[in-house]
């Protein structure tokens, strides 16, 4: 098994990520460990969890060590990951995150929370109220900011790790009315002391079973309840604009580039977007995983057809971006028997992704009046799983669920006024 390369006692924590979970630690916390591997210092993480304390409890006691299964056809490789060092629950230790985000040796506050952790309004605005919250971000960050320039020091680089559209520019935007509603006196000083990046992340991370657990046990002969699974793939493409120091992560495998749109709509239209189809369209025709509904012979065509013919024409590419090979990657990424992806982990908050990942690429072919009947039967499947009697994981579930039940249902979803907002119309 491969461990650090590195004295983890001799690192400071450079980095504070809130939402640690099990993405984070299969994708930026490896990119990190591999930089401090190859001769970086100081880029210790301190992961923050807002809500829960399961991390906290599965990392700490382990002295934030976990490992990392890569599974393939072809095996799977393991290693140790060293780049942790301590875990905060927000609930329980609101200082200790704030002490964390102003620390002299802080130069970065990273997040995955999620589309929702962002807590924007139908309109994209910020939710002012839920801001103001015990669990949000913003108040968390806002005082550290605040720490910081009251003791004089730097802002710091906030790293957006989500499948947000623009998600940098997103972030700042949220932060500033933030800041403008309830701490002008900082706006200025935000303004001119911290960056937000925008960034491309790119890995399968399932949610880790116990059956996974119990497989780390048996190669290892001890138990890690940190433990997570992904694949070989990994993808980070970062703009660069650091208020600061950062690790190189560019000499361990990301991209650093002056504009990171082409990559970030790729992903999102053909990755994202084709497994929100399949997890719809699979779960429709009885399948767990995300392996099985690719394989399904009904399933496929629409896929590959919803990359190739319906998303990657809308695609503005960069230089030496190839869109035909990154579908016949994303397809056999799709077929890797060996990482069960369960299709009902893709299904979650699918209010919160399907404008994005869907709606983008139909308003772009409906203006030059062209139809996409991949997607279009993704939405159909879509709105059959609003209509099943199991619970549905999504913040806006019972409006949903409303609207699915009774007539006029494209409209009432998609339509002017609808529940989801686009430049789509349904026809």
């Amino acid at each position: 098994m491969r461990a650090p390369g590195y004295d983890r006692a001799a690192q400071a924590a450079g980095i504070v990520h809130i939402g640690i979970g099990a993405f984070h630690r299969a994708h930026q916390a490896v990119y990190t460990d591999d930089a401090m591997g190859a001769g970086d210092r100081d880029w210790g993480i301190t992961g923050v969890s807002l809500r829960s304390g399961n991390v906290a409890a599965q990392l700490n006691p382990q002295d934030g060590l976990y490992t990392v299964s890569t599974r393939s056809a072809a095996g799977t490789k393991l290693r140790l990951i060293g780049a942790v060092q301590k875990m905060l629950v927000a609930a329980d230790d609101p200082q200790g995150v704030v002490a964390a985000i102003a620390a002299p040796a802080t130069h970065i506050v990273s997040f995955t929370v999620t589309e929702k952790g962002y807590l924007r309004r139908a309109n994209g605005l910020l939710d002012l109220t839920a801001a103001v919250g015990v669990s949000s971000l913003y108040r968390f960050v806002t005082a550290g900011l605040a720490a910081r320039k009251a003791a004089g020091l730097g802002g710091v680089t906030l790293l957006s790790c989500d499948n947000l559209a623009g998600n940098g520019g997103v972030l700042r935007r949220l932060m500033r009315e933030y800041l403008a509603a309830y701490h002008p006196d900082l706006s200025a000083w935000f303004d001119g002391e911290c960056t937000c990046p925008a960034t491309m992340i790119d890995r399968i991370v399932p949610a880790t079973t116990e059956a996974d657990r119990a497989a780390v046990e048996a190669a290892l002969g001890m138990r890690d309840e940190g433990a997570v699974v992904t694949e070989g793939f990994s993808q980070w493409v970062i703009e660069d604009d650091f208020a600061g120091p950062r690790p190189r992560w560019e000499k361990v495998g990301a991209e650093l580039v002056a504009d990171v749109a082409p990559y970030e709509t790729a992903k999102l239209r053909m990755l994202n977007g084709a497994h929100s189809a399949l997890a719809y369209i699979g779960l429709g025709r009885g399948h767990e995983f995300v392996h099985q509904a690719i394989a399904d012979r009904a399933i496929r065509p629409v896929i590959e057809r919803l990359m190739r013919d319906e998303a990657a024409p809308t695609i503005d590419a960069a230089p030496g971006q190839d869109l035909a090979a990154y579908a016949g990657a994303l397809l056999d990424r799709f077929a890797n028997p060996a990482l069960h992806h369960r299709l009902i982990q893709i299904a979650m908050d699918g209010s919160q992704k399907i404008p994005q990942r869907w709606l983008e690429t139909l308003a772009w072919h409906q203006v030059r009046g062209q139809r996409c009947p991949s997607l279009e039967a993704a939405i159909a499947a879509w709105i059959a799983f609003l209509r099943i009697d199991d619970p549905i994981d999504d913040p806006r579930a019972v409006e949903l669920r409303a609207a699915a039940a009774g007539p006029d249902v494209m409209e009432k979803l998609f339509g002017d006024g609808g529940l989801i907002a686009s430049d789509w119309h349904p026809v």
